[in-house]
């Protein structure tokens, strides 16, 4: 009964121990860029490419055109 207790014990006490970490992501510095409507939009720099001569932002799950937009570096929180 003490060795199953232990047993069980230390199976719980190992498994809270062990933490699992994401690797650390560079996604580059932080810009704003203002739409001609007024809008701003608030994104890290890797997350904005060109293509064919138009700004896009690529997200994980969508792509916003934000041609005619100005972009600047500026810190945001």
């Amino acid at each position: 009964m003490i060795l199953t207790t232990g047993f069980f014990f230390f199976g719980y006490y190992y498994q809270s121990t062990i933490k699992i970490e994401s690797p650390e992501e560079n996604l580059g510095s932080q810009v704003v860029i203002r739409l001609p409507d007024g809008k701003e939009v608030f994104t890290y720099e890797n997350y904005i490419i060109e293509k064919d001569g138009k700004t896009y932002y690529k997200g994980e799950r969508n792509t916003i055109d934000l041609t005619g937009g100005t972009v600047t570096y500026e810190d945001w929180e």
